[in-house]
């Protein structure tokens, strides 16, 4: 990599790293994180394609209440930027690369979840003399330690994203090209199961009775093979409409009606 493309990196990933806190502009999203790294270092679609599968699988990750979910920040710079470095070589495809890179952001997303406990610990003395610069009423020095606090974040992950740019092409490539066909396949194979994993996540949070029904129509329409996503994507949007309409005017309608609003509910209730 050149110097320009690598300090490009290091400054995706330290967004990345401080959106994982900061939570505003979603740099740290697989999709998002992955993308710009392909996008500086000549692999847009490569990039595209990585950032879409590990986004599946990160999209019941959330930090909730004191549990705090895995690091997709580290997990998709790193995976990023080993596929690049696979793809640089020349000597491994696409599809190797990309599985390659899904199948290690797993337990790079653990690893995050330590390095972020360390800053975190590490940051516990600024709150403490952010304390004694509001007792001052020093609002600068205030401003600094946030700062601060929110840079380390950053720095977790712009650290092993440039180790990881100054291993040699070459010796990734290597290691990817004398895995044996059963472990790359199944690497593969695993790869695009744990995308299950982020959607199970996902309906294990927002399962309730009223949307079940939703969820088994749309199981059902997604096994249709003529239907393509545009389509299953606009009958989903029809659908959300007409539950909205129907639970406006269940809500609104019939004068002194006791119903809460939810038709559906109330149907389900009835049973």
């Amino acid at each position: 990599m050149s110097a320009i493309t690598i300090m490009l990196i290091i400054l995706v990933a330290l967004l990345a790293g401080m959106e994982g806190i900061l939570d505003e502009f979603q740099f740290h999203q697989p999709l998002v994180a992955c993308t710009l790294i392909g996008l500086v270092s000549g692999h847009l679609s490569e990039g595209i394609i990585l950032g879409g599968s590990l986004q599946m699988i990160a999209l019941g990750w959330a930090n909730v209440g004191a549990a705090v979910a895995p690091d997709a920040a580290l997990a998709s710079v790193a995976s990023a930027i080993i596929m690049v470095l696979g793809l640089n070589g020349g000597t491994v495809n696409t599809q190797t690369a990309i599985s390659t890179s899904i199948a290690v952001a797993i337990p790079l997303s653990v690893a995050g979840l330590f390095l972020t406990m360390i800053c975190r610990t590490i940051a516990i003395p600024l709150v403490h003399l952010m304390d004694g610069a509001a007792e001052k009423g020093d609002f600068r020095k205030i401003e600094i330690y946030q700062i601060l606090g929110i840079l380390l974040q950053g720095v977790r992950i712009a650290v092993p994203a440039a180790a990881l740019c100054i291993v040699p092409a070459e010796a990734v490539t290597s290691v990817l090209n004398q895995m044996p066909a059963w472990l790359s396949g199944g690497m593969t194979v695993g790869g695009g199961m744990v995308a299950a994993v982020g959607y199970a996540m996902v309906i294990n949070m927002m399962s309730t009775k009223e949307t079940w029904p939703f969820f088994a129509i749309g199981f059902v329409l997604a096994a249709l093979s003529e239907l393509t996503l545009i389509a299953l994507g606009a009958l989903g949007v029809a659908i959300a409409l007409i539950y909205l309409g129907l639970k406006e005017n269940g809500g609104s309608g019939n004068g002194g009606s006791t119903g809460s609003g939810d038709p559906l509910g109330d149907i389900l209730n009835d049973y």
